[in-house]
């Protein structure tokens, strides 16, 4: 579908992919411009239009191309051979924050996609989520070592807890976020907070 514009120049592409991150990512889907997005990429609305379609499938395209990058990155610096769960966990905690510096802009693209409500986008975009966190728990999890974790435990239902806690504190830090003037998420806060609860988890069900 996005043929026409994947065989463009990298300068073209990205500056065309920057114009449009940058208006998604302050204004949200609904008040994105896409006049000002074509202003910025020092192109016409019309090969815009060409090249995406309309503006749901750019966003569509956007959402996939960041978190394609992202994930790309992050699965080249975790190391897999480590098979203690924590230290596999923290690991990919750290690895974020090194993205979060790196991909800034990629990261509040991201981010504002997770908080998106708009009609427009919503349903497709949830589906996204949905998919990738269920891919990816799977490559972050697999290989693990579960002997460490203590012999009365079962094992599945302990990583659900786990996987459960992580991720309502996800949903609380999204909707914080969602409700804060600026819609921005500390993500300092949030990996301080990730290590307590690292603690007392592994304590919990480690031998």
């Amino acid at each position: 579908m996005f043929a026409k514009f994947l065989n463009l120049d990298k300068e073209k592409q990205d500056r065309i992919i920057n114009a449009a991150i940058k208006e998604f990512a302050q204004k949200g889907y609904d008040q994105a411009s896409t006049n000002e997005m074509v202003k910025e990429a020092g192109i016409s609305k019309g090969l815009l239009f060409h090249y995406f379609g309309n503006k749901k499938q750019m966003f569509l395209f956007l959402f996939d191309y960041c978190y394609e990058l992202i994930a790309e990155e992050f699965y080249r610096k975790i190391n897999l051979t480590e098979k203690d769960f924590f230290a596999r966990i923290r690991q990919a905690v750290i690895i974020k924050m090194e993205l979060l510096t790196t991909h800034p802009d990629l990261f509040r693209f991201i981010e504002g996609a997770y908080l998106e409500d708009s009609a427009a986008v919503k349903i497709e975009v949830d589906k996204k989520i949905k998919e990738l966190n269920d891919i990816n728990i799977g490559k972050v999890y697999e290989g693990i070592d579960f002997s460490k974790f203590r012999d009365d435990m079962d094992v599945k239902k302990a990583i659900k807890i786990i996987t459960w806690t992580f991720e309502k504190m996800s949903e609380e830090e999204f909707l914080k976020a969602k409700l804060s003037p600026a819609h921005h998420i500390d993500y300092q806060n949030v990996f301080e907070e990730a290590e307590d609860y690292f603690e007392i988890l592994t304590k919990a069900f480690y031998k």
